[in-house]
């Protein structure tokens, strides 16, 4: 029997990512290593939050950073957005999840709901759910890749590890809810009854918890000595020219 032929159609529309999920475009390793020794030595703290990561990611794949109030596209490069997420860590090498926050889900606020506690947990997680599903497909149907970029970091910044995953939409079918301790709602899927979700009726705070790859990049860093401000100084040129009085005080 012939093997039956599968049709080329002109109408399908095919998306490339920028690169393969979790493999890193070649020198990303050495450029985000470059730029962590850059805020280690320039600001001399540990902090690294945010936006700050957001543009350092996309510096890193030469892509452009426009934060986004929904906080999934914040890095763009043509069909393809990511969303950036921090974790500190006391030892991202052996992290195996991670709980990210990932916005406020209100069903007050979406549905019209009237109350958020002692009611039916199932039907308040399904319209958790529908509001972060109605969030991933508002942005998918600009960028046809979409995916989360996470940072798992130690206190000081020496220690790194990197992954990302595709956003993806949730079936509140799949998944079952309880009332926690805390009075906090958890989500579980019903296949393995694991916690995946969790939402806190006191702000609307939704987490997901993911699983870290083993594929994951993991990078260790030199702590440089902060740069001396006279030298910085120094090295701008800076005098007393730079420093203009528009108005004296008393």
């Amino acid at each position: 029997m012939a093997r039956r032929k599968i049709p080329r159609l002109r109408t399908v529309d095919k998306t490339l990512p920028l690169y393969p999920l979790n493999r890193f475009p070649k020198n990303f390793a050495f450029n985000l290593g470059r730029e962590i020794v850059y805020v280690l030595a320039t600001k001399g703290s540990n902090v690294l939050e945010g936006s700050e990561w957001e543009k350092i990611f996309a510096d890193c794949i030469g892509a452009n950073w426009r934060p986004s109030n929904v906080g999934l596209d914040d890095v763009i490069f043509q069909s393809c957005a990511w969303g950036a997420k921090t974790v500190k860590s006391s030892n991202p090498f052996s992290q195996k999840k991670v709980r990210l926050i990932s916005g406020r889900n209100s069903p007050i606020y979406s549905f019209g709901e009237s109350k958020l506690v002692d009611v039916e947990p199932n039907h308040l997680g399904s319209l958790i759910l529908e509001i972060w599903n109605e969030r991933v497909s508002a942005v998918r149907r600009t960028f046809k890749n979409l995916r989360t970029i996470v940072l798992i970091k130690s206190s000081d910044l020496t220690k790194l590890n990197v992954f990302e995953f595709d956003t993806v939409r949730y079936e509140p079918d799949l998944f079952e809810w309880k009332w926690n301790r805390n009075e906090n709602l958890e989500g579980y899927s019903k296949s393995q009854m694991e916690h995946i979700f969790t939402w806190q009726p006191h702000g609307s705070q939704f987490t997901i918890i993911e699983k870290v790859p083993k594929n994951s990049l993991c990078l260790e860093i030199r702590k440089p000595s902060k740069l001396k401000k006279e030298i910085v100084l120094t090295e701008l040129g800076f005098d007393k020219s730079w420093v203009k009085i528009i108005r004296k005080n008393g």
